[in-house]
């Protein structure tokens, strides 16, 4: 749990950065931005409600993002 509870504020700090750069690059990073904002959105709550199965989606799916 230790790992996981380390590594996914990382990946999501991380992918909030990502975030910022999509919706900086304007309409072109709209699908990018819209994609970030659900899989940090399921992040949080799988976070909030202590689910370390959703937990462990959510740090998959945002390890997913690349920069």
């Amino acid at each position: 749990m230790s790992a996981l509870a380390d590594e996914l504020p990382r990946q999501q700090a991380r992918c909030r950065e990502l975030l910022e750069d999509a919706i900086s690059i304007g309409p072109n990073g709209a699908f990018l931005a819209h994609m970030l904002r659900a899989d940090l959105a399921r992040a949080e709550t799988a976070a909030a409600s202590g689910d370390l199965v959703a937990m462990m989606r959510a740090l998959q799916a945002l390890q997913e993002y690349s920069e």
